[in-house]
């Protein structure tokens, strides 16, 4: 990394890309301060800032690796900047010298046409440019489209209708189609500002402890520097390649419907029954009771009924949070010890989920930490037989408590989800069943993948619309996949039903499809099961349902050579069309189809009414459609009939796995 200076300013210049350029009349720092209003609704958050001073800092000083910078000359100094790196690798280091600086603005040079990726997990747009995205781990919205009705009625209800920049995942990164990477080392409210041509602007709630950049000569490069940056994650455990995990959350009948699953073909990897706490009933559908521990009235005699699963093959999952509820057993446990998050009076902070009151276990105390580590995954789950869990909720962390580490919990609420995940991941890890036992979460933020061994969408909408239904799960899949998160799924038929809006047949038989060629295959019954259609309600569903579980684990081979790729490069499963073929600058914006590795090309079909489908072919390859057998040239749009059952995949032509691919037409 260079500087090189001008007569009235310099240019920071990484492996030949231009990334700052200042000059005294075109500064590209700019420091003051903010008093922000937030305030938090059930994991939703209204954030306003009153901007008191945003200052231009013109004049720099350039003495060797050091810049200094002031407002104008003969003014004191209020920021000071620290280059380090090579010649592919740089890092700017913030210290400031102006105590008074609690917001910091700083411009990225940028290029007409460039594009941006990342962001963590964004589920409405892949790519970023043209667009500014606060990055701020929250529930992500119900619609997260304000000129829809669903999104009206729910911001209306419960303050929760989103936005399409709203997200379980942030993170404070992103890869550019200048074949660079650039992170920024905070957990405070920050923001990234696309939307102009010359620049993008980074916007920081304080001075970050640095940023870090990153140039690569092609996109595969650049992923794999992410993945060793962010933690790569343990394989996924064999048994999950058996089949589809199957949600049913129904007490003891869930295991005389997984029978009638298993009987009509469908092969079977786990049952995942998120009730086995119990329930609680609420205006907004069935909860879970959170005491984390077996319920005996909803699941007599489970731990015999676990058993009996793992000995034909079939694993038992479960669900967990980070929160205890007032009326539950572990709670007096963790408030004897001291183990919750504070109000300012000293007393337990008391958070409403929504008709019910639980107290915040605080991470940053070790003790608490180890306790939930132990005393709650250990014990609870992982000794009473569980193979895995959903982690949730790791993006509620309260804005106003008081924490163990004495760090401002609005600084701490992005670095919760990671906390989250090394809880999960030590109390794994404590067993000796890393690489068995899979946990999936849909919170996270820097350092995630090196504990979270799968992502999941969240709570999409049980629909097909644009900015809340089946589609914003390849965009999530993609932008979190650059980032170095290798495994990624979602709720197979969506999660999410208010307002009268349902599920079809047709909305879970598409949500099937696309879920065969993901790296898990797992249904949820959703937040208001019995309004619901499942899989076992409807024979063609189910049938349909059965056959692409078959689709999936023919595609094993395949997939475990995917996963030896994301152990080693840290490539994700699913991959952004550009990943392989960067020389084809139309690839560089799609986000409704997606690489399954390099050699399988998926476009779900994610409207309703759809006999046909277009997409897009990358050129460079010539590919293979995979139900006819008919062979594209690349570099071409194609329609393509989609039965039921056919969803639009291709494969490259000349892949050494030609023969497993063309292996799916006798299924």
């Amino acid at each position: 990394m260079k500087i090189q200076t001008t007569s009235n300013g310099f240019d920071l210049v990484l492996d030949g890309r231009l990334i700052l350029r200042h000059r005294s009349d075109a500064p590209c720092l700019f420091v003051g301060q903010g008093d922000a209003r937030m305030h938090m609704y059930r994991g939703n958050f209204d954030i306003e800032d009153y901007v008191i001073e945003r200052t231009p800092l013109a004049h720099a000083v350039v003495s060797g690796s050091v810049i200094a910078f002031s407002a104008a000359p003969g003014q004191p100094v209020r920021l000071t900047l620290q280059m380090s790196g090579d010649e592919h690798n740089g890092a700017i280091a913030f210290r400031a010298d102006d105590a008074a600086i609690n917001r910091l603005w700083v411009r990225i040079a940028a290029e007409q046409g460039e594009h941006v990726w990342g962001g963590g997990e964004q589920m409405s747009y892949f790519d970023m440019r043209g667009r500014r995205f606060p990055l701020w781990t929250s529930e992500p919205g119900v619609g997260r489209d304000k000129t829809t009705e669903i999104t009206f009625k729910a911001d209306v209800t419960g303050k929760s209708g989103g936005d399409y920049w709203n997200t379980n995942y942030p993170q404070p990164t992103y890869l550019s189609s200048r074949r660079y990477a650039l992170h920024v080392e905070t957990t405070s409210y920050s923001a990234f500002d696309f939307r102009r041509d010359d620049f993008h602007e980074i916007e920081v709630w304080a001075v970050p402890d640095r940023i870090e950049l990153t140039a690569r000569p092609t996109f595969i490069a650049l992923v794999e520097v992410m993945s060793e940056r962010f933690g790569r994650q343990p394989t996924l455990p064999e048994w999950v390649y058996g089949g589809a995990i199957i949600g049913l959350k129904d007490g003891a009948n869930s295991f005389e419907r997984l029978e009638r699953i298993i009987a009509a073909g469908t092969k079977v990897s786990g049952v995942w029954c998120e009730d086995w706490v119990g329930l609680r009933h609420t205006s907004f559908g069935a909860r879970l009771f959170w005491d984390w521990k077996a319920n005996d009235d909803r699941y007599p005699a489970l731990r015999q009924r676990i058993a009996e699963l793992e000995d034909r093959g079939i694993r038992f999952l479960g669900y967990v949070n980070p929160y205890l509820a007032v009326d539950g057993s572990l709670f007096p446990e963790a408030e004897a010890a001291g183990y919750f998050a504070t109000d300012e009076s000293g007393k337990t902070a008391l958070v409403d989920f929504g008709e019910f009151d639980c107290g915040v276990v605080d991470f940053t105390n070790p003790e608490a930490a180890a306790w939930f580590a132990e005393r709650v995954i250990g014990q609870n789950m992982i000794d009473y037989g569980l193979s895995g869990w959903m982690a949730d909720f790791g993006e509620y962390l309260p804005i106003d408590v008081k924490l163990a580490n004495d760090v401002d919990a609005k600084v701490m609420h992005n670095a919760w989800p990671t906390l989250w995940a090394e809880v999960n991941a030590r109390a794994v890890e404590s067993r000796g069943r890393t690489g068995e036992i899979l946990f999936f979460m849909r919170a996270g933020f820097t350092g995630v993948q090196k504990h979270c061994p799968l992502l999941w969408a969240g709570d999409q909408s049980v629909d097909f619309t644009r900015h809340d239904g089946l589609v914003t799960v390849i965009s999530g899949a993609l932008s979190s996949g650059l980032l170095g998160n290798a495994y990624h799924h979602s709720d197979i038929g969506g999660y999410t039903s208010l307002f009268g809006n349902v599920r079809t047949a047709e909305l879970i038989m598409r949500w099937a499809e696309m879920g065969a060629f993901t790296p898990v295959m797992r249904t949820h019954e959703g937040n208001r099961p019995r309004d619901n259609l499942q899989i076992d309600q409807d024979p063609q569903v189910l049938a349909h349902f059965a056959r692409m579980t078959r689709v999936y684990v023919h595609l094993v081979p395949y997939l475990k050579a995917l996963v030896e790729e994301a152990s080693t490069q840290g490539l994700p499963v699913q991959r952004p069309l550009f990943l392989h073929f960067e020389g084809d600058a139309r690839t560089y914006a799609i986000q409704d189809a997606y690489l399954y590795g390099a050699d399988l090309l998926v476009a779900p079909v994610s409207q309703a009414g759809r006999t046909e489908w277009s997409t897009y072919l990358p050129a460079g390859a010539d590919w293979v459609h995979v139900w006819t057998n008919e062979t594209f040239a690349g570099g071409s749009d194609v329609t393509v009939p989609v039965p039921f059952g056919q969803p639009p995949v291709f494969y490259r032509a000349g892949t050494r796995f030609a023969a497993l691919f063309a292996g799916l037409r006798t299924l």
